[in-house]
């Protein structure tokens, strides 16, 4: 990633600044999906300088990456922004300097509480069958592995897009978890239409971006 935009939040009184992120993220996300290079990945990554703030999780800015000036030129993010001009301030586009650190900004799925249980159950009917134990033995016995759904990453609340245009009308938010993980050399690779890194298909290693 050769070029990058920071956009910084500039919440208020009326808005807080964790509502600003899932209005932001949103149009980002929209903007990506009607740019993508494929059905599922994007050219432009995002970035998230202040990550980790003790303010706000996510910090108060977001930064977009491309290899070209002229993918960010393309994205335009200022037409998707513009009923939010009160509420950011975007940046122009300059290049990466050159002695930034490596590092990948990942989604993280995090299991609900339901699934967690549907899970469960599956498993401990599996194993009741294998073994011959009774179900009810079978789930006291894996209850000591049962994760939580709790999770401490920072997240973003979004609509899916996909099941909006199949449900229409269906509530389709989810929370969007994201972890840094922190590189010790540059990795190419691909980003997902949320911008954020992901791992190559044999799984060993992870797309970075730079990070200053």
């Amino acid at each position: 990633m050769n070029y990058y935009q920071d956009i910084t939040l500039l919440p208020d009184a009326d808005i807080a600044l964790g509502f600003l992120w899932q209005k932001i993220y949103q149009q980002v996300h929209i903007a990506l999906v009607e740019q993508k290079i494929d059905e599922q990945h994007s050219a432009i990554a995002v970035g998230f300088p202040d990550y980790g703030s003790k303010e706000f999780p996510l910090g108060a800015k977001l930064r977009l990456l491309a290899e070209q000036i002229e993918q960010l030129k393309q994205l335009n993010i200022e037409g998707y922004l513009t009923r939010f001009d009160d509420y950011v301030h975007i940046k122009s586009i300059k290049e990466v300097p050159e002695n930034a650190s490596h590092v990948s900004f990942v989604r993280q799925k995090v299991k609900g509480q339901a699934r967690i249980e549907r899970d469960m159950q599956e498993k401990a009917r599996l194993w009741s069958e294998k073994s011959g134990q009774p179900l009810e033995e079978c789930l006291k016995q894996l209850e000591a592995s049962k994760p939580t759904a709790s999770s401490k990453l920072p997240f973003i609340w979004l609509e899916s897009q996909e099941t909006k245009k199949r449900n229409p009308g269906s509530c389709a938010k989810f929370p969007l978890f994201i972890n840094k993980i922190e590189q010790d050399k540059p990795l190419a690779g691909k980003y997902s239409c949320y911008g954020l890194s992901l791992q190559s298909p044999e799984g060993k290693e992870t797309a970075t971006i730079p990070n200053f």
